[in-house]
């Protein structure tokens, strides 16, 4: 249900935004750019390498995540997945994988990189003498829900489920046509999250692995 509360909604909206959007579209920057640098020119041909959130934005991805946003929810959303050619690639299944973890990762390094900067603007802007405003506020809110989104849609991606990033990582690792068959799922995955989704297994995999990793690296951080 929305929070009927909207502008506390459009709020955390606003919040949410930035970091979010930043790291839907990089996840894709980074598949097109490993798919390029693998040989394939596909996503580079057509426009798919540029921060321009435009050419990546995909209106259903965007409503689910102004939607998901707005309840105060698990926020999901997803751009348009770049188009990738293994036809160009000297080793398909290998290079593949090495796409496919390029999202996820980039992910990673961006919950990290929100981590520092959170940090650094606590260490040289203290909370206490900065607290009544408004603008600080709302920036250390921004920065902490980079780190969680963020680590959010790593884990997720990374999950071995068709499509998501994760199964294509686990097929490599599997041996011979077992990848393949694997693979094969790919035309159930979408049934399957959703299941998984509405049935609640797949907060309870996400919430540890999310909150887990969220809390030790704050812990690294000294937060």
């Amino acid at each position: 249900m929305l929070n009927t509360d909207f502008s506390q909604a459009l709020h955390t909206l606003s919040i949410a935004a930035v970091p979010a959007l930043l790291g839907i579209i990089l996840h894709e920057v980074a598949h097109g750019y490993v798919a390029w640098r693998r040989g394939d020119p596909t996503a580079a041909a057509l426009g798919r390498l540029s921060l321009n959130p435009l050419p990546h934005i995909d209106p259903m991805g965007l409503l689910v995540f102004g939607l998901t946003s707005l309840s105060g929810s698990f926020v999901f959303g997803w751009a348009k997945p770049v188009p990738v050619n293994p036809r160009y690639f000297r080793n398909p299944m290998k290079d593949m994988m090495l796409v496919a973890l390029a999202g996820p990762v980039t992910n990673f390094l961006l919950g990290l990189a929100f981590g520092v900067i959170l940090r650094l603007t606590l260490e040289f802007l203290p909370y206490e003498q900065w607290r009544d405003s408004v603008e600080y506020t709302f920036a250390l809110s921004s920065l902490q829900a980079g780190v969680v989104i963020n680590f959010g849609l790593g884990w997720l991606n990374m999950l071995p489920i068709p499509p998501l990033d994760g199964s294509k990582v686990l097929s490599w690792f599997l041996p011979g046509e077992a990848g393949r068959q694997f693979m094969r799922l790919e035309r159930y995955g979408f049934v399957i999250l959703l299941l998984l989704l509405f049935s609640g297994l797949l907060g309870k995999v996400l919430g540890p692995l999310v909150f887990g990793s969220v809390r030790g690296y704050y812990s690294l951080l000294g937060l």
